[in-house]
């Protein structure tokens, strides 16, 4: 099941259709909650009354007639794992040690937050740094979901603590995540508009197996990243369980999962992303997360 935020104006929570049209949810399930959080939250109940094959059948609203915004508009946290691909790791400019090899990588995931203000999205400008840097970079990422409380959460259980799947981009200021700011990652991270998220909810029962995903980005059209989820140091699940060592996760909490080779700072000499230029990031079998970037003041 894909869910949706939709709206120019109220934010909406639409089901995708059989017919690729957005279902709103409070037009066919009276009383589900206003927003996707509330929908998380309230999913035992909600689900049901969406599992009615009528229902899924209803004619909604056009997709191209929609403005699709985040998913989650502001979740309660966003948690991000760095160098969780080991050849991205290898590209890193951030980290330097004497002939680094793999056996470097960090021997548990690598934990940042980013802002709830950084997030836009599908089709949402993502706007240009500016005069306060040119080192602009994507980060192709799939983004968990939660849909289920958990403290201190076994790997072996933690995916049921899972509600669905979006794609993010990690989008980041390579200089301020790197020279500035005592070595301090968030910086960098958390400019406005720097965390795309969409384009949709994928419902976890339709992804039963996250570790057997696609993933990439292009840029104007060009690929720059192609992967797999396969390929992640740390699985899904291994994240979300030592997340939660002393830390409760919660319903509408999103959760990036790190990004693979083929950035613009791992690139020589390095590519950094340009006013009016479009991102793509995509993650099979979810879709694909489009922005655009314009300038500072814009």
């Amino acid at each position: 099941m894909r869910l949706v935020t939709f709206g120019n104006g109220r934010a909406r929570v639409g089901l995708i259709g059989d017919d690729g049209s957005v279902v709103a949810l409070d037009d066919v399930a009276p009383g589900a909650p206003p927003d996707m959080i509330g929908v998380v939250e309230q999913w035992s109940d909600v689900e049901p009354r969406l599992r009615d094959p009528a229902l899924r059948a209803v004619g909604g609203i056009p997709l191209d007639r929609v403005r699709l915004l985040a998913p989650i508009v502001r979740p309660h946290n966003i948690f991000a794992v760095g160098w969780n691909y080991a050849d991205h790791f290898m590209e890193s400019k951030s980290f330097h040690p004497a002939g680094k090899t793999a056996a470097d990588m960090p021997k548990h995931p690598t934990f940042f937050m980013k802002s709830t203000s950084s997030v836009v999205g599908p089709d949402a400008p993502v706007r240009h740094p500016g005069k306060h840097s040119s080192a602009l970079d994507w980060e192709a990422e799939l983004a968990v979901v939660i849909g289920r409380p958990g403290r201190d959460v076994p790997e072996d259980r933690a995916l049921e603590h899972v509600f669905g799947y979006t794609i993010a981009n990690d989008v980041s200021v390579r200089d301020h995540q790197r020279e500035r700011h005592g070595g301090q990652w968030i910086k960098g991270k958390i400019f406005d508009t720097h965390c795309p998220l969409g384009p949709w909810i994928v419902t976890a029962d339709e992804i039963p197996d996250p570790q057997v995903l696609r993933i990439g980005s292009r840029i104007d059209g060009e690929t720059m990243q192609d992967s797999n989820t396969k390929h992640m140091v740390f699985s899904v699940a291994r994240i979300l369980s030592e997340l939660s060592v002393g830390v409760t996760i919660q319903p509408g909490d999103v959760v990036l999962t790190g990004t693979p080779s083929g950035v613009g700072d791992g690139r020589t000499p390095p590519r950094y992303v340009k006013v009016g230029e479009v991102m793509e990031m995509w993650v099979e079998p979810i879709g694909v997360l489009r922005n655009q970037v314009v300038e500072y003041g814009s």
